[in-house]
């Protein structure tokens, strides 16, 4: 039973990574026999994982249809951000006293960024940004903070899919994410929170005024169909 369950959270992690990194976008059916081929594992198993990720909100089942990655709503999204300003912010309080590869880890993920952005790959600078934050929220050095980012930021890729752009979305925030990694350098503890608070608010305004554009063109399509 003990190893049943190690393979489906072995299973849970794929499937999250894979969220995470925007190959199973917002709304994707998960299909047992697809995933099971692909994956090596039997139904049981994946039926598992898909609990472990539906009690973390990244999947739901739906009777009779199956099982799909889940489409986040302007309440979702809200909850997000004020859960990710607490940790986040929590890191960068606690930076002084982080150890230098965690402080290494926040700058790292902003060449990362750079580099994606130079290459023109934008789903990646995604990821990259993804990076960042979690390793604003590591400078705190707690695994429990850690463990709640990694499941936080799955569920945040669902909300990027949201934006029509990932270019006109992530790119006006390469240059903020650079000036908070300069601000810690520095010893700007104070003015670095300060800076992400508006930061997160700002990102918060954008997407969801994405989702009520999206709400809008639903809206409209229903009244000309």
């Amino acid at each position: 039973m003990t190893m049943a369950l190690s393979t489906a959270q072995r299973v849970a992690g794929v499937l999250r990574d894979r969220i995470e990194g925007g190959g199973l976008p917002p709304g994707t059916r998960l299909s047992e026999e697809a995933l099971g081929r692909d994956l090596g594992v039997s139904r049981n198993t994946l039926r598992e994982a898909f609990r472990l990720l539906v009690h973390e909100s990244l999947v739901v089942h739906r009777l009779n249809r199956g099982v799909f990655v889940r489409v986040v709503d302007p309440a979702d999204v809200t909850d997000i951000y004020r859960v990710r300003a607490a940790l986040e912010c929590a890191g960068v309080r606690a930076a002084a006293g982080a150890g230098r590869p965690l402080r290494e880890a926040v700058t790292a993920a902003v060449e990362e960024a750079g580099r994606a952005a130079a290459g023109g790959d934008w789903q990646e600078v995604g990821s990259a940004d993804l990076r960042f934050h979690r390793a604003l929220a590591a400078l705190s050095g707690s695994p429990r903070i850690d463990a709640a980012m990694d499941r936080l930021m799955a569920e945040l890729r669902l909300a990027f899919h949201a934006m029509p752009s990932p270019r006109r979305f992530h790119e006006p925030f390469l240059a903020r994410n650079r000036a908070l990694a300069k601000l810690l350098e520095d010893g700007e503890y104070a003015r670095a929170e300060s800076e992400l608070t508006t930061y997160l608010d700002d990102a918060l305004e954008l997407i969801l005024g994405a989702l009520r554009e999206r709400e809008r063109e639903r809206e409209r399509e229903g009244e000309n169909a």
